[in-house]
């Protein structure tokens, strides 16, 4: 079965009688009023607030929608059969509406009645309870009324069975929200292992034992706790269900393979990559490497379509790493890593077209951004091959390499392990393995600790200052769109309590007279203290309004429009958003653009501060 064909199943089947839930439009990748977090992740992401009990705008109780995800806790797993770092997740919630009673049973009615998958092929997991939280004999209760054998039922604790934004309940923030969960799993048969390590090798295989025999497909999480102490969990108000499953394992469930790489989403890109390479991806030590370059490039184009530009921090970083590694990688897979003969423009632009003729028909088509990403691409490429030869440099002036400077040279130039390895095994050195994977271990426990300060703030911020200037960059997309002209729209946006960063499309950098302008009118709309308001309507009649929005997304048949002025027809600004705002422009205060940059072909960048008095 095709995944687009899965993505349409599961949205009908839960907008059908009698689930009746709305679409709603996915998210971006990069969540512009979220500071908190580097990329969307999961659907739920942004529904925090509705999930705690905020009325969704569109009234409904029962939420459905496809949203593209970018997870990096299992970066270093890509390669593997199951692992990506890009996915979608469909999903589905219950704001407060119904529970486990009516969860569990409708989606095992789509797996086994839309998809047709053999109801003996399905294994389940459950919470088994702790001092905080009692054993899920609820969810127990109803997975056997649907035929489930108790040896089919897998109970595990936290690690397992429990999901929040942050992990389990010693990692979350107070203010964090999350449950118990109740998992299901593919069985591809006893006699299907794939993988040698397994961290449970000495155990009973299981859903949980990583061997490649098992498939997690689906997710119901039960988010009914909030943390409001430091060892403290206290139920909402309201019982939430926030069920989340992926689109490619759910799709290789369907054609019964192990491989999520063998399904359409990735099919015709390892293709293009076997082609411009000679290789063959049965080969095993071929699979891994093409693997991580379909990922990886997926994950690239559509965080630059989303307006995200290589750098050396915050989103830009994580593109960096991705790009690179898959450089690398394609370096490797063609020549061996002989960066004298390059791999062209050409090889690239196949594989970034592959995948975005995947997409054409779905609600990420960026095949209008192709250009740009190519552009971006490159760009890239030809600044890491500067760093490749500065790398081999530096290399080729070691004497004894060990752990630390084989770690320290992965770090700085990008340089794999193996790569090292090969290098030194030529010198007749032979490198630790284990000291560099010790060093790694410290490095990953880093990127947890910094990871989990991420989520320090809890919840999407609304703060004041965020607020603010949200506001003030619906002023400055329509203040530049008025000094420069139509063809500015939003490309990327992202904003934190100190400034607001905004990407649009234009040939140059602004000039000084032109920065004022734009300046001045936002300023000049500031003082007028102009209402900012907002109507919920029908799409094809916001459309109407002239409303600004994403041209590439798709929207679900009811949109929130807020316009800043006295009405809609005749306001200063009026755009497709789900909020927050100020009440009144006088509330911003005077704000500034702070510095300009150019960030690829044809895409600028401004900064914009709200002044301090």
């Amino acid at each position: 079965m095709k995944a687009s064909e899965v993505r349409r199943k599961f949205l009908d089947f839960f907008k059908g009688v009698p689930r009746n839930h709305l679409e709603i439009s996915p998210a971006p990748l990069v969540l512009e009023n979220d500071p908190t977090t580097l990329f969307t992740s999961s659907g739920m992401q942004p529904l925090v607030p509705y999930l705690m009990g905020e009325p969704h705008p569109s009234g409904s109780k029962r939420l459905v929608d496809s949203q593209p995800s970018i997870r990096l806790q299992d970066i270093d797993e890509v390669g593997d059969n199951r692992h990506t770092t890009f996915f979608e997740m469909l999903g589905n919630w219950s704001l407060g509406d119904y529970f486990k009673g009516e969860q569990l049973p409708w989606i095992y009615e789509f797996l086994t009645k839309e998809l047709t998958l053999k109801p003996e092929k399905l294994w389940v997991s459950v919470f088994e309870g702790n001092i905080q939280v009692p054993k899920d004999e609820e969810s127990v209760r109803v997975w056997r009324s649907l035929g489930i054998p108790e040896g089919k039922i897998c109970y595990y604790g936290v690690e397992n069975n429990w999901w929040s934004r942050s992990g389990t309940p010693e990692f979350m923030p107070v203010g964090e929200i999350g449950g118990p969960d109740s998992e299901i799993f593919y069985d591809f048969g006893e006699e299907l292992k794939l993988h040698e390590k397994s961290i449970y090798r000495d155990e009973k295989c299981h859903p949980n034992c990583q061997c490649g025999r098992f498939l997690e497909i689906g997710n119901s999480v039960f988010i009914q706790y909030q943390k409001v102490g430091e060892n403290n969990l206290q139920e909402l108000p309201q019982k939430n269900v926030d069920f989340g499953g992926g689109l490619e394992r759910i799709t290789a469930a369907t054609e019964n393979t192990p491989d999520i790489f063998d399904i359409d989403l990735f099919k015709p890109t390892i293709e293009k990559i076997a082609e411009f390479s000679g290789e063959k991806y049965i080969d095993s030590e071929n699979k891994e490497i093409m693997r991580i370059i379909a990922d990886h490039m997926k994950a690239s184009l559509f965080l630059i379509a989303n307006g995200i530009t290589p750098s050396n921090k915050g989103q830009g970083y994580i593109l960096r790493r991705l790009l690179r590694r898959s450089i690398l990688k394609m370096q490797k897979l063609k020549d061996g890593l002989n960066i004298d003969t390059p791999v062209d423009d050409v090889s690239y632009n196949a594989v970034i077209s592959s995948i975005l003729e995947v997409y054409k028909d779905s609600f990420i088509d960026y095949k209008a951004k192709e250009n740009d990403i190519q552009n971006i691409i490159s760009e890239e490429r030809n600044r890491f091959g500067k760093t490749l030869t500065k790398g081999l440099g530096e290399i080729n002036k070691i004497k004894n390499i060990d752990g630390k400077i084989a770690f320290d040279i992965y770090q700085t130039y990008g340089f794999p392990l193996e790569v090292t390895e090969e290098i030194f095994e030529e010198k007749g050195q032979k490198l630790d393995k284990k000291e560099f994977e010790k060093e790694f271990e410290k490095h990953k426990e880093l990127s947890r600790t910094t990871s989990a300060g991420v989520f320090k703030g809890g919840l999407v911020d609304h703060s004041p200052e965020v607020v603010r200037l949200h506001t003030a960059t619906h002023l400055l997309l329509t203040s530049l769109r008025k000094v420069l002209g139509d063809h500015v729209v939003q490309r990327g946006q992202n904003i934190t309590h100190a400034r607001a960063r905004f990407d649009f499309p234009n040939p140059e950098k602004l000039t000084e007279e032109e920065l004022k302008k734009v300046e001045d009118i936002i300023n000049k709309v500031i003082s007028e203290k102009l209402p900012v308001k907002f109507e919920i309507l029908p799409k094809d009649e916001a459309l109407k309004t002239g409303a600004i929005h994403a041209f590439n997304e798709k929207y679900t048949d009811t949109v929130k429009v807020y316009y800043i002025g006295e009405n809609l027809e005749n306001s200063f600004s009026r755009e497709f958003c789900g909020g927050p705002h100020v009440v009144h422009t006088g509330e911003i205060g005077r704000v500034k653009i702070k510095k300009q940059e150019k960030i690829g072909s044809g895409s600028m960048r401004v900064y914009l501060v709200l002044e301090k008095g």
